[in-house]
This record gives structure tokens, C-alpha cells and sequence, in this order.
């Protein structure tokens, strides 16, 4: 029953994590869309940067933005923040129930460091923190004034963060890390520099002082921050469902690419909505990058093994493929998983006869061949070896 239980909680935080995120994902495309939309006029009030017509659900919206604040501030204010707030609250939430939780499966690989579960928490949750404290400052710090030198830190910054987390955690664990550690930065954004900045502005209006426009300027700077890292946080986030993104040993390059596969597509939109020239090389970029990350993909870590076994003068005998499949993937795979927390079969995929193992030679070879993804954290010590006899079987070597 508790299995059931926890399944259940682990898909309604995914759920609400996604309604989320859809919310605030949304409403920051929305504003960037609207403030490179803006165009100057004649008669627009005075402190006005511009002014966007907009139609929607048929009617007309008159949209005017002011570069500080206005003289006088409305009754009703709308802020936008819960949107971050709930997406960073459930997203940690999903962490700690799904990766927390299950750390020996889906964050630790006792064959990339030997660590103990709340050793790996630890690191997670150290790590989150310790990462927005250091783009924060970088913000801060005199390389914080010219964007150019801050993107290329902080490239680098994520990118070496990706390597250390792959020396640490799991393929998977350290692709969802870097994606957590970004989310955390996105929302931190939010909660420490826009909202706040916001708040001074208003104080001051409602006190007779003028604001300094060095605090919109801030908060425009992290909120474009966040704009640009929103398609990369989300390749991240929904990466732990495909094996080739995490499981083929080439999570920094994986990362490092889609850094700038991301941050292009956005350039792309951000440069339509402003109305400057159409800046089409970005998706030859996003091509070549996407290319990129299919081609790490298919040079897998168990392309040695592999190549021996499908050389070999002997074809596969079933039997030794059934022995391996049931030795190690048998203990979740079954109509009653051995494993604790476990109450079906992962995606119903049940292994337990020569049937249901041809039947999903395909996965099989996705998953456990052409990366490491299965089984998860390598927690039933599958070799090298005994991958390579896979892959031979599952290419059509069968005795």
C-alpha cells in the first residue's frame, strides 16, 4: 500500500510541477514578447518607454510601459512570482520524493563514485545552493556589468558543473542536477532580485522618492537571464525520460549544447518580436547542434564491448541472454517486483519469459545497450561484458 501511496504523490507533484511551470513559463514569454513589442509614439504619458496594441479572445488590449514607475501608483497591482514560487516549491518537492527517495536508483552509480545515500542528498542539495550563490555574485561582481563576459562565465560556470556532477551522480542524476541547479537560479531570480527591486520601487513611489532606475535594470538583466534559459532548463528537466540524453557518457557536451542550442531558438523569437532583422542562422545553429547531440548519443560507453561480441565467431546463445536478463533485470521487471517501492513493473515492461524478452529487444538494446540507463544506477552490477552479449543478441546474433 505504501508503494502505491508514494506513486501516487510522485505523480500528482508532477503534475502540479508542470501546471506550474506551464503558468510561469508562460507569463515570462509573455512579458518578453510585450517589452521587445514596444514601440515609441508621440502623446504617450511621460516616463513611457512605449506602447504594444495587442488582440486576444476578441478584444483589444492597450499596453504602455513605464521605464521606472508611474507618478501615481493604481490601487490594483498584479505581481507575478507565484508562478516561480510554486514551479521551484513542487519541482523540489518532485526532487525529493523521486531522487531523494530513490537516490540508489536514479542519482547514484556506485560504478562513478561509491557514495551513500544521504551523502548524495547532501551534494544535491549543497550544491543547489552553493550554485546560485556564485551566479549571484558573478552578477554582482564587475564581470556582471558586461553581459557579453557574464554569458561566457557563466557558460563555462554551468558547463564545468555538468562535468563535476557527471563524476559524481548518475548520467541521469547529473543531467536532472544541472537542470535543478538552473531551475534554483531561474526562481532565486524571482524571489531575491526582481520581486524585491520591485517592492523598493513601489515603497519609494508611495513615500514621495523617486526610485533608482538601477533597480529595474537589474531585474531586467536577471529576468532576460531567466528568458534565455528557459528552453535549456526544459531539455534538463525531461531528459531523465529518454536514455540517450543521459545514458551515453557525454553529459557536459550534452549540456554545453543545448546552452547554446536553446539560447539561440530564444534569440530567434526575442529578435522577431523586437522587429529587427530576422536573424535566421539561428536555426542552422540549432541544426548543427541537435545533429551534435545525436551523434555523442551514438557513440555510446558500450561501444567496445559491443563490437567484440558481435564479432565474435560464435552467435549469441539465447540462454546466456535469458541468464543475464533475468540476474539482472529481473528483480523490477516481474509481475511482482522484488525491489522494495516497487508495486508494477517500470512501464509494465515484464521480462520474465524468453517471450517478454524478445518481445522488447528493442528496449532492451535502447536502454542497456546503447546507454547505461537500465538498470538504473547500474544497481545489479551489469558488465561490460554481459552488455556487449546484449547488444550482439538484440543486432540479430541469435543462436
Amino acid at each position: 500500500m505504501d508503494a502505491i501511496v508514494w506513486e501516487w504523490v510522485n505523480f500528482m507533484l508532477r503534475w502540479l510541477h508542470v501546471i506550474t511551470a506551464i503558468a510561469w513559463i508562460g507569463s515570462s514569454f509573455y512579458f518578453v514578447h510585450l517589452d521587445a513589442s514596444l514601440r515609441r509614439v508621440d502623446g504617450l504619458p511621460k516616463g513611457t518607454s512605449g506602447e504594444a496594441w495587442q488582440i486576444h479572445g476578441g478584444g483589444f488590449y492597450h499596453m504602455v510601459k513605464y521605464n521606472v514607475a508611474p507618478a501615481n501608483l493604481p490601487e490594483e497591482l498584479t505581481w507575478f512570482k507565484w508562478e516561480a514560487y510554486a514551479t521551484w516549491i513542487s519541482g523540489f518537492f518532485l526532487l525529493v520524493v523521486l531522487y531523494y527517495r530513490g537516490a540508489e536508483l536514479f542519482l547514484i552509480d556506485q560504478t562513478v563514485m561509491e557514495l551513500e545515500q544521504w551523502q548524495a542528498i547532501a551534494i544535491s542539495a549543497v550544491t543547489l545552493v552553493l550554485g546560485w550563490v556564485v551566479y549571484d555574485r558573478l552578477c554582482k561582481s564587475p564581470v556582471g556589468r558586461n553581459d557579453t563576459s557574464l554569458i561566457v562565465t557563466g557558460f563555462v560556470l554551468l558547463v564545468l558543473a555538468a562535468w563535476g556532477f557527471s563524476v559524481v551522480f548518475s548520467g541521469r542524476g547529473a543531467m536532472l542536477q544541472v537542470g535543478a541547479l538552473i531551475g534554483t537560479m531561474m526562481a532565486a531570480n524571482v524571489a531575491h532580485t526582481i520581486i524585491p527591486n520591485q517592492k523598493k520601487v513601489v515603497a519609494d513611489l508611495l513615500a514621495g522618492r523617486t526610485p533608482d532606475p538601477a533597480l529595474g535594470k537589474e531585474a531586467k538583466q536577471r529576468s532576460m537571464h531567466n528568458n534565455y534559459l528557459t528552453l535549456p532548463v526544459l531539455f534538463l528537466m525531461v531528459s531523465n525520460h529518454y536514455p540517450l540524453a543521459f545514458g551515453t557518457g557525454h553529459v557536459p557536451a550534452i549540456v554545453a549544447i543545448v546552452l547554446v542550442v536553446g539560447a539561440t531558438i530564444r534569440h530567434f523569437f526575442n529578435s522577431r518580436h523586437a522587429g529587427k532583422p530576422t536573424p535566421w542562422w539561428t536555426w542552422g545553429v540549432a541544426v548543427v547542434g541537435v545533429a551534435g547531440i545525436v551523434w555523442l548519443s551514438a557513440r555510446g560507453p558500450n561501444d567496445d564491448a559491443v563490437t567484440t561480441a558481435a564479432n565474435a565467431a560464435q552467435p549469441v546463445d539465447f540462454a546466456q541472454v535469458e541468464e543475464v536478463i533475468l540476474s539482472r533485470c529481473g528483480m523490477c521487471h516481474a509481475e511482482v517486483p522484488a525491489w522494495p517501492g516497487l508495486p508494477t513493473a517500470p512501464k509494465g515492461v515484464r521480462l520474465e519469459t524468453p517471450e517478454d524478452i524478445r518481445r522488447h529487444a528493442p528496449e532492451i538494446r535502447l536502454q542497456a545497450v546503447l546507454s547505461t540507463a537500465m538498470p538504473p544506477g547500474n544497481i545489479s552490477m551489469i558488465t561490460p561484458e554481459e552488455r556487449g552479449l546484449l547488444g550482439a543478441w538484440s543486432a540479430g546474433k541469435v543462436n
